[in-house]
This record gives C-alpha cells, structure tokens and sequence, in this order.
C-alpha cells in the first residue's frame, strides 16, 4: 500500500527530533479570531507532528507564532482539547511540555508508552492515532473508535478467534459479493419489490435499521461516502441495514428521483466501494463480508418515480476499515503514514507467547509498558538481569561523580596531554552521577568511527540532562555534526530500543585539544533549545532507569530465537562478554578467545564483526569470517556482515582484498592443507601501519580429532580472554556438560594443552533453567529410529516445530546409514521434513554429524553414537554434541552389531 508522506519538516541540525510545522497563530483569543477553514489547518498540523513524534521515540515540536505577541501567551484550548483527544483524554502534563522563547513556541513531546496513563484507564493501546477508520453501532447511531476503543475491539475480536481455535492471521483483503439470506422482523418489508412514495416504515430506526435520505446533489458520491461510514459499523457490530430513500424522522419514503440517478450504474457503485472496503481477519478461514444490495422502485400513483436502496449486511467475524486508519511516525527523518497492516502490526504488537518454547527465559523488557518501537528483551534465567549489569557496568555512587572504564580513563589520560584538567573542567559542576568514556559512542551505536576524535564521554549527571561530550584533535567543521548526529542516535536508541520511559534529551558539547584553538566550543545547536527542567535527571532512580536502557542499548543483540517466534527479539550479552566487545580494537588487533561450550562465541564473532565495519570503515567484502564447517559458514553469511569461508577455501584461494579475519571454532581446524594462521596473520600484518584485526574463538573441550590443529602454541596465545559463563544450556544438560568437561579435562587428547582445560573448574552455569536430559543404552538401530519419530510426533502436538529439532551422529559417513531407516520411521508418524545442517535456517529437522553442527544450536537435539566411537575423543564428541542443546538432549547409543 502507497505510503503517504508529510510536508512537515524535520529539523536535521538538532540531537533530537524536531518538527517545524510553520506559522500557527497562538493565544485563546487570536484564534478565536481565525477563520473556520485556517484554525483547522492549523490545528492539523499540530496534530500530525504529536502523533509522529508520539509514535517516534517523543521529540519537539517548533511552531513559527503567526500573532506579534511580544508577552508569553498560552497555545489555545482547541490546540490543547485535541492533543487531549490525541492522548485518549489523560493528563495534558505527562506527554506534552511547552514553552515560548521569543517568536517560536515548542511542544516537548513525550514518547507514547502506556505507564503514562493513569491506572484506572484500563485500555491503553500501543500506539497514537489521529483516527482508527473503525466504526462501531450503539443505538441508533454510529461512532468513530478511538484508539483506545479499537485496541479494546481488535483484542476482543483475536481473543474470541483463539478461544474458538482458530489463530488470527491479521492479514489485510478485499471483500466480495456474496447473497444475504437471514431473516429477522424487518425482513419481509425490506424485501418488497417496490415502495409507496411516501410510505410510512412500519418499524423505526434501531441497532439495526439506519434510514438515510438521498442527496440532493452529488448523489453517488454522497452514497459512497454513507457506506464507508455505516456498512463497517454494522459489520462490526451485530450487522444490519442501511436503507436509503427514507426520511430518518418521518420514516416516510422519498426515494431518489429516476431523473437524477440511474439504477444500475448506482448498484454498480454501492457494490464497488463495499468490495473494496479493508477487512483484517482473526480466523483462518479468511470469510468474506456477507452483504446484499437491492435496489427498489418507488412508485407514485402506480407510476415510477425512482428508486430506493436497502444494503444488508451480517456481522463480520474480523474487522471492517472504512479507509486507511491515520496515524503517523517518524521514518528516515521524513513524516509519513502508518499503512492499514503497519498500524495494525503495532496496534496488536505483543511479546511473544513464550510458553513451551522460551519458558526458561525472563523478560528485561516488556512491551506492555514500552515506546511503540520497542522489541521484546529476554534473558536466559540465571544470568544477570538488566539492572544487575547496570550496577556492575555503570554503578551510581551516592555523592560521588566517577569515570567508566577506568582502563580506559587512565589510557586517555596518559595519552593525551591536557585531556584530563579539560574534562575535569566540564564536569565540576556536577556532584553524583557517571561519566561513561568511549574511544568512539559512533561505533557503539552502530554508527561509522570519525577521524579525529579522541574520545567521546556520556555525562549521566543529577539535575542535568545527559551530555555528550566530543573530544577532537583539532578543530574541525564537522565536529558539532558528528556529536549530534551520535546524540541523536543514542536518544532514539536509549528510548525505541532501551525502552525508556520519561522526559529525555541529550545535549551535546564539542571539546578541542589542540593548543592553536580555543580550549572547547560553545553548545552545539543540538543545545539552542531551552528543555524544560522535567527533562533533567532528578535523582539515582532516574538516572539507574536511564542506565538500564543503556545496557539493552550496548549489551543487546538479535536473539535466535526471532526466527523460531516470527518476531523480533533481543537478548543482552554478559558482563564479560560486553567487556571484550568494548575493547579498543586499534589497541588489540590480535586477541585469542576461550570459550567454553555455549559462552557465546559465535554472538561475539557476530558483534565484533559489525564493530569492525564501523571502525575501520569496511565494506562486507573486506572482512573475512573463517570456520571450519560448511553450515556454520552459510549461517554466517546469511548475516551479510562478511565474507565467510571454510578453512579449506581459506588455504586454497588468495584473499589479497581482506582487511581483518575473524576466526571461529579453532579447535577444529587442521593442519593438513598448511599453515592457516601463519597465512591469516601474514594477511593481517601487510601494512604495519594500519591497524588490522584478527580474532581467534576456540574451545579446546570440543577438539573432534586428534590431529594437528595448527593454532600456535599456548604460551604464544597472546593477549587471552576467557569466557566462562555458559548461556545456552538448561539446568540438566548443564550439569552433564559439567560432568563431562571434567572428563575431558583429566583425560585430554594429545592435539591438545592441558593448561586451558582447567577453565571448566571457573565455569557458571544458568542453573535455573528447566530442561530435559535423557540417556538411553543397548539400544538397536530400529529402537533409536523409533524413539526420534515418537518423541518428534509427541514434541510437535505439544507445539514445537521442526525447525527446533536436530539429529546429530557422530561422523560424516553415519549420516546416510540413519537417514534412510529415520525417514521411514518419520513418514509412518506423518513428519516429512528433514534435511542437513547447510540449511539450518530453514522450517525442518536437520540430520547431520556432530562437527559438521558445530557452531550452531538447536532447542531439542537427539544425538546417536555407535559404542566403537574412537576413545581418545569420546567425551569430546559428547561435549560438542551437549553443547549444541537448548532445553531437551537425547542421547541414544547403539549396541554394538
């Protein structure tokens, strides 16, 4: 559907989003003095602007005073009366601030969310719209919902499609002409052939009946424009007829002279604009609107002397739009319309129904309290929770003012003469709060890293609005517009994605270090407005709240699991984990990981990658992502954040383009086709003079051979982090890894040091988690078979899917020995979707080894191992089999044949 867009104005020079909707006249009594036609537009505007910035993340609104008033004068009640309307009649004060500086007038703007609205308000939809385009019946007469009417009827209308078991597919169709065939009192008369000029109804107008008179002129037009406001209400309602030729008051019929209007092209029309009339559905069944149009001779004196209409019409089981609902955002700084399906997607958003599939998950951020862009976030439970990294990360201290991260601090410090008296400077006035340094907020933000700049520091600071700092070299024309352009990323960010609630701005301040210029620039112009003192951060509480945002900001990636829900959803890396992904990359071009199995070394690869882009200015091709499987190298391309190639083709092909290297799953590589590291780091150190990057993610409990792996030596394994904190399995199939690890570690392949494995005695493990760990022994090849298909068949029914299931051997050649029998097995239980983990994204079960899964995880896996698996890397296979399960791990061994 067409998008329409706002001639409204977004303010590109300010670190928030700023609407100048032109010249409004202000003041009770000047518009009062207004013609009709001109208050309107005016008020049009306004409303416009409020919607999109209320649906957008909150912002501002600059009005141009049209009126010479030189004192302060208020905004206008039909201004106020309809940004009340605008917010569902709540509190004026708790979305909207004002203020008059000399001839601009500014509305501060609130982001939309729902715990701004008084508790007894019962229904709070998720977004603000100008006008919903849905009808509903009451009486005799017809009303417009507003948006808090429409959610509460949408809800109602997907409730009762659920509890009759049929799932709402909220998908947006046209209506067709079917017959209409109820019968009820009103029946027999309206199925007449013809009316008595002048006839007298024998029944009045009620929930169902509406009498409309034809117009005098524009006949067809005005027919048109009666349907799209009385066919959806009954639709909507308890369905109905519209009869039109029939004085409302009177009920006398008058019918439509057959000199003005000729009877089939207005059938044609009537039918036309019903036809085309929006329906969303709630029920597979994807119904039509039930409808019939009659059009019936009016005679006078037995003669013909036009013609009358009766539309009868049943109730609808979804919902019926007279047009396009009105609502507006923000989108790539332009104002434009939400479609039917955006504004339903949103009026409806969410979070997900967890249930079976993500019952070991705890919500950080919920969207029954959040701004409309917000995404779910959810963390496995155990792990810490959002307030818990908030006060290891970014700690409030009582009466105090302190910097984050010191190692940074002290290598800025040491670094740049003069930089720490000119930030000290800045932020004496300030007695409690953090101030929270970056070698560059760009990239943090997902944002490109810009030349010259030595730092930049976020001051969270008690009476104050946030500040970003940005420190330069030198002095540079284009400084103010970097920290805005990165404030400006970072308040959308902290409110659309961190989920922040209240009043926010962010002002900006360019600082130079260089002694030729002057020791710090004036207030950048993200700073000309004058925010009231609600957007400043009055104590702990608001700036803890404001912080927490900020962890889902930094600490939040794109959780698998969006693709099994069909929806997006974020998860927050560890404290550790967010700490490596912090580290100044130009200061660590080379950097070994350990990490134990399920630590999330993959999501880091993942991060890290996108960071590498934004620092270095990297196209996709420049950055090389190595593994040693097939369909962990596939999954990865998909992301199109990299090149990504196995090792093989790493050792065949030259790669003379390629500016930094990540390598993944490192304990499975092998020497056999030469020296891989030797050639990465060669490929890394071209140009001493530009910083490039490799990082190498390996987990030496999940070596799968016992050849050369070709990673250097431990003790050359320089600079090391380790990862200890295991994310991804359920409390069970924790404690078997653990068990496992240990065996691992007192009984290692010879491929491999001894030295790392004692990490498994620092392991953390997410204990809370409920799973499923069975183990079954002596089993036949027809039993193992037997068992998948019947645990498959009752996992399916209790509403898992394919796509969370895999079977896992132990080698490459074991794959098609199961295949065949597994198949079988599946097809008699009605499962036909498998497949091998190359196409792991894919809607069905994969059945491959245990190494080619490497990297990649599944909610259920069943693994099968034959008992004349090698010794020497039983417990590995095991725990690279264990690792790879979420919540359910099978292990079948079959007996020997």
């Amino acid at each position: 559907m067409e998008k329409h867009y706002s001639r409204l104005a977004i303010k590109s020079s300010y670190s928030d989003l700023v609407i100048n909707v032109g010249k409004v006249t202000l003041g009770e009594s000047n518009r009062k003095k207004l013609q009709k036609v001109q208050r309107e537009k005016e008020k049009a505007k306004v409303i416009q602007a409020a919607c999109a910035l209320l649906n957008s993340g909150g912002g501002v609104i600059q009005l141009e005073m049209a009126n010479n008033d030189e004192n302060l004068v208020e905004m206008g009640l039909d201004l106020e009366e309809a940004l009340r309307t605008l917010i569902l009649f709540s509190n004026l004060q708790a979305f909207f601030k004002t203020k008059q500086q000399g001839k601009c007038y500014y509305i501060f703007v609130k982001s939309w969310s729902t715990d701004a609205f008084p508790e007894d308000i019962s229904v709070k939809p998720r977004i603000c719209s100008l006008s919903s385009s849905l009808y509903c019946r009451s009486g005799t007469s017809v009303f417009l919902m507003d948006s808090g009417k429409a959610f509460s009827f949408l809800k109602t209308k997907k409730t009762n499609a659920k509890s009759s078991g049929k799932e709402p597919f909220g998908e947006i169709s046209k209506v067709i002409h079917p017959d209409l065939h109820d019968v009820d009192p009103t029946y027999c008369v309206l199925q007449k052939d013809h009316f008595e000029h002048g006839e007298v109804m024998p029944f009045p107008e009620s929930q169902f009946i509406e009498f409309k008179q034809f117009a005098t002129k524009h006949i067809e037009q005005y027919t048109k424009d009666t349907i799209l406001e009385y066919i959806p209400a009954f639709a909507n309602t308890e369905g109905g007829y519209l009869v039109i030729g029939v004085d409302d008051k009177s009920r006398k019929v008058r019918g439509c002279a057959k000199e003005n209007v000729d009877r089939d092209s207005l059938k044609k029309k009537i039918e036309e604009a019903i036809q085309k009339l929006s329906c969303v559905h709630f029920c597979q069944c994807q119904c039509q609107i039930d409808f019939t149009v009659k059009i019936l001779d009016v005679l006078d004196k037995g003669e013909l002397y036009g013609y009358a209409c009766v539309i009868g019409v049943k109730r609808f089981c979804g919902a019926v739009f007279s047009g396009v609902p009105s609502s507006w955002m923000v989108k790539d700084k332009e104002v434009c319309s939400l479609t039917t399906e955006e504004w339903l997607s949103m009026m409806m958003d969410t979070d997900p129904d967890l249930r079976q599939l993500c019952k070991d998950f705890e919500s950080q951020l919920s969207l029954s309290n959040s701004p409309p862009q917000s995404r779910p976030v959810y963390s496995k439970k155990g792990l810490e929770h959002k307030k818990d990294l908030q006060q290891r990360l970014f700690p409030v201290t009582p009466g105090c003012l302190k910097y984050t991260p010191e190692s940074l601090q002290k290598e800025l410090f040491l670094q740049n003469e003069g930089l720490e008296e000119l930030i000290h400077r800045q932020i004496e006035p300030f007695s409690q709060g953090i101030l929270i340094l970056s070698t560059s907020w760009a990239v943090d933000l997902n944002l490109e890293e810009k030349p010259g700049v030595i730092c930049d520091a976020l001051l969270i600071a008690q009476n104050s609005p946030p500040i970003l700092y940005t420190v330069l070299r030198e002095q540079d024309a284009e400084g103010q517009s970097y920290c805005t352009r990165v404030a400006f990323t970072l308040k959308q960010k902290l409110v659309n994605m961190g989920g922040y609630t209240e009043n926010l701005c962010i002002t900006t301040k360019v600082l130079h270090l260089s002694p030729e210029s002057s020791a710090e620039s004036s207030a950048g112009s993200g700073s000309v407005i004058d925010y009231p003192s609600s957007y400043h951060l009055a104590d702990t509480q608001q700036m803890e709240a404001l912080l927490q945002s900020l962890v889902v900001v930094l600490l939040g990636f794109r959780s698998l699991l969006s693709d099994q829900l069909c929806c997006e959803v974020l998860n927050l890396l560890t404290a550790k984990q967010y700490k490596i992904f912090s580290k100044n990359l130009r200061k660590s071009k080379e950097l070994f990981i350990h990490g134990l199995p399920g630590s999330g070394k993959t999501i880091m690869a993942i991060k890290i990658m996108e960071k590498i882009r934004n620092t270095f200015h990297c196209k996709t091709n420049e950055i090389l992502y190595i593994c040693e499987n097939k369909p962990l190298k596939n999954f990865i391309r998909d992301k199109d954040i990299c090149q990504a190639v196995t090792r093989k083709s790493f050792m065949k092909y030259d790669f003379t383009h390629i500016q930094h290297i990540i390598i993944d799953e490192a304990q499975n590589f092998r020497a056999e086709d030469g020296d891989w590291y030797r050639k990465a780091k060669t490929i890394t150190q071209r140009d001493t003079d530009c910083p490039r990057i490799l990082w190498i993610f390996l987990d030496y409990f999940q070596t799968s051979h016992v050849e050369c792996i070709g990673l250097p030596a431990l003790s050359a394994q320089y600079p090391r982090e380790e990862l200890t904190r295991v994310v991804r399995n359920a409390g069970q199939i924790a404690g078997y890894l653990q068990r496992v690890l240990q065996r691992v570690r007192k009984n290692p392949p010879r491929n491999i040091p001894h030295e790392p494995l004692k990490m498994c005695l620092e392991a953390k493990w997410a204990w809370d988690v409920q799973g499923t760990l069975n183990i079954k022994k002596n089993l036949t090849l027809n039993a193992i078979v037997m068992h998948v298909a019947d645990t498959c068949k009752l996992l399916f029914e209790r509403g898992y899917s394919p796509k969370d299931v895999a079977v896992l051997v132990s080698t490459a050649r074991d794959v098609e020995k199961y295949r065949q029998e597994l198949v079988k097995a599946m097809r008699k239980k009605g499962i036909v979707c498998l497949t091998n983990a190359s196409d792991v994204g894919g809607d069905h079960m994969v059945l491959d080894s245990v190494r080619r899964f490497s990297g990649l995880e599944r909610n259920i896996v069943f693994g099968i191992h034959p008992t004349t698996m090698k010794a020497a890397i039983l417990y590995n296979i095991l725990v690279c089999l264990a690792s790879r399960a979420n919540q359910q791990l099978h292990i079948l061994w079959q007996r020997d044949v």
